[in-house]
């Protein structure tokens, strides 16, 4: 094997495996940090042995050996954790966890451990992201829109503060999966995100993370089925999922929503998508409530995949969805998609002045900048424009979007 295809091998284990290696560990040893530095020690391991003794047939059950031997070894040199050591002893036997609540995945019953409301909302997305992700301590700051170090922070804090208060690994029950559900659809659709579009490294797409966050939509949906929340995240996951194909072009480049190759569109997940909405949308006008952001998120994107181009698009319903999301999510990149959807109805003009009302809240956010751009290239302000590119170019990690926008501002010099 040569060293560029052991290093893909090993990055494609990480990405697999490390999710399933941490979880395990957490349950039998009740310690996050043990279970994530032993894991760390285990794909230390594996970098440096793998390329004399080759791949394991199975490379997640060596991980999760090797990293249970150094939780092991770890706790034995501990002397005044001895019970822990004994008790790591006796769980060391690979036994089946035990099935006693209505979530039996390892890494579900993490997640609703580390979205535990002793801790606060960002804090448990952030440590679950990090734990059950594998996402680096940049990209998790990334999507929060904060500095590295204050990410950093904010994940050894609630470490800390789920060993302070004894915050127990255990199989949720229904009332806690009730409470801590928000947290949880948050943390899935964080990770969707990172996946639909990488926010560092040299990968456009992160489909690892794509289909480990619908893969935990899927099961969150069997779990609740009656979760209208919870059937909306993985319409929209699927949604999105299905423009995956089209979404990255042949040079590498970013393909627009309105440039895509629709015929490249997956229409098993789009049929699915669009029946989980038909549902929703009938449990709501049979009484089923008041339709959370998920819901509405999943309605405008199925709005976009029945429409067979980009001009057919129904833009009056997008914007009456967003009308509906603003009530209920108020934030500052929800008023941003709620813009640039009312440039196509109103004009370039109308969108551009709702934009702009967003600059001091959302101008280290690349997206902000690359819908004013599109919008003042529209309306002629062609430098003003260039400006903008140049903005959200210096602030994109993502090596597509990147030759994407490159490509645009370069037409607006050569115009």
């Amino acid at each position: 094997m040569t060293s560029s295809s052991l290093e893909e091998t090993l990055t494609r284990v990480h990405h697999e495996e490390w999710a399933r290696v941490v979880a395990t560990l957490a349950r039998r040893f009740g310690d996050l940090d043990v279970a994530e530095e032993a894991a760390a020690e285990a794909f230390a391991a594996a970098v440096e042995r793998w390329p004399t003794d080759g791949i394991p047939p199975h490379p997640g059950g060596w991980l999760t050996t090797t990293a249970t031997r150094r939780a092991i070894d770890r706790l034995r040199r501990e002397s005044r954790r001895d019970a822990k050591h004994q008790a790591a002893q006796m769980l060391y036997a690979d036994s089946p966890p035990e099935r006693t609540g209505p979530v039996e995945d390892d890494r579900l019953r993490l997640i609703f451990t580390c979205a535990h409301p002793a801790l606060a909302m960002e804090a448990r997305v952030a440590l679950t992201l990090r734990l059950i992700g594998g996402l680096t301590v940049p990209e998790i700051a990334a999507a929060f829109l904060v500095q590295e170090r204050a990410m950093a922070q904010r994940i050894t804090r609630a470490k800390a503060k789920i060993r302070a208060a004894h915050i127990p690994y255990r199989v949720p029950s229904s009332a806690d999966i009730g409470e801590r559900l928000s947290g949880v659809l948050a943390v899935v659709y964080l990770v969707f995100n990172e996946g639909y579009l990488a926010s560092g490294g040299q990968d456009a797409l992160r489909v690892d993370l794509s289909d480990e966050a619908i893969r935990l939509g899927r099961l969150l949906h069997e779990l609740l089925p009656e979760e209208g929340e919870v059937a909306g995240l993985l319409a929209l996951m699927l949604l999105t999922d299905a423009r995956r194909a089209a979404r990255v072009s042949a040079s590498g480049e970013l393909v627009t929503l309105e440039e895509q190759d629709r015929a490249a569109w997956d229409r098993a997940l789009i049929a699915e998508g669009h029946a989980l909405v038909r549902e929703r949308l009938a449990a709501v006008a049979a009484g089923g409530g008041r339709p959370g952001r998920y819901q509405l998120l999943a309605a405008i994107s199925a709005v976009h995949t029945d429409a067979p181009s980009a001009r057919d698009t129904d833009w009056s319903q997008v914007v009456a969805n967003y009308d509906q999301l603003v009530a209920v999510d108020p934030s500052p990149v929800v008023r941003l998609n709620r813009a640039v959807a009312a440039a196509e109805l109103d004009g370039p003009s109308v969108g551009l002045a709702e934009v702009d009302r967003l600059a001091d809240v959302l101008d280290s956010y690349h997206a902000f900048h690359v819908a004013r751009a599109e919008l003042l290239r529209r309306v002629g302000r062609s430098a003003e424009a260039h400006t903008a590119y140049g903005r959200a170019i210096a602030l994109s990690g993502n090596p597509a979007e990147v030759a994407h926008l490159t490509r645009r501002q370069g037409q607006l010099t050569r115009g």
